[in-house]
């Protein structure tokens, strides 16, 4: 009877564990691509129901710092360099905290860790900006961060909640990232697209005279790596050309004992002998 009761009262907990009901501040994530630039921003989007968000009377005081949302700390990720009020962010993922002002919000940006934003509050952001508080005549229920005013080059990242916005100009290096695609583009494929193109025709077996003239662009050079060297020897191998063969397969066991890849050594050292029968 024991076991019976302890048995049900297991299946109570797990039936709560299991239950699942709606955030009061959801989960967001969004993703925006301006010029060749990827932004993406993770936050929890709380909303009024009623309450006084900024100030002395609100749930925001003035002056304090503040996650900028819910439950964790904000996230956001730069793909790409980026220039936030003539500063320099290098790529990578930050943690957003703000201290809202009456009329100016101090934004702070700190390398992401953690998502517990208070892990922030006592250490040194990687940038900090201030932006005029705007008041919009339109109130918005539920705390938004969004990405506006999109162009090649620059955007316009915005927070706001109830009445208040605050904007940060962002600008991209987009024409020197083009210009660089466009220069490699026009010089020709480049020594890797030479190898993984070589590497789809052997490995599929498809016009092996064609993956030797591919992958010979490659291994001419005398900066060529021990694995490129390599598949040249096994494409030479295949085309029954095993003298050749063996001597490309020598050149890729000596780089390959510089790179110290005891996988290669192993490999170079059995075909060398297996060719040579």
């Amino acid at each position: 009877m024991f076991k019976i009761f302890f048995l049900s009262i297991i299946t109570v907990v797990s039936a709560h564990a299991q239950l699942t009901v709606p955030a009061l501040s959801p989960y967001s994530k969004t993703t925006q691509t301006i010029g060749l630039t990827e932004i993406e921003i993770e936050y929890s989007r709380p909303s009024k129901r009623g309450r006084t968000i900024f100030g002395e009377q609100g749930i925001i005081p003035y002056d304090e710092l503040w996650r900028t949302g819910a439950n964790a700390a904000t996230k956001i990720t730069f793909d790409d360099d980026v220039t936030i009020f003539e500063t320099p962010v290098k790529k990578g993922t930050y943690a957003i905290l703000t201290k809202p002002g009456i009329s100016i919000w101090e934004v702070h940006l700190y390398d992401y860790e953690s998502s517990n934003w208070n892990t922030y509050v006592n250490r040194t952001p990687i940038a900090s900006f201030t932006s005029k508080s705007i008041i919009q005549n339109e109130p918005l229920e539920t705390f938004l961060i969004y990405v506006d005013q999109i162009t090649l080059d620059s955007s316009k990242l915005i927070f706001a909640w109830d009445q208040t916005k605050i904007v940060l100009p962002l600008k991209f290096d987009t024409h020197t990232k083009t210009m660089n695609n466009i220069e490699k583009a026009f010089s020709g494929p480049t020594d890797f697209d030479y190898f993984l193109a070589a590497l789809y025709l052997h490995e599929a077996q498809k016009d092996l005279d064609k993956a030797l003239e591919y992958i010979q662009k490659v291994t001419a050079s005398k900066n060529a790596l021990f694995f490129q060297v390599y598949r040249e020897s096994l494409i030479l191998a295949d085309l029954d050309r095993k003298p050749e063969a063996i001597i490309v397969a020598k050149r890729s066991l000596t780089l390959s004992k510089k790179a110290g890849n005891k996988d290669l050594v192993r490999l170079n050292e059995k075909n060398i002998k297996k060719w040579s029968r």
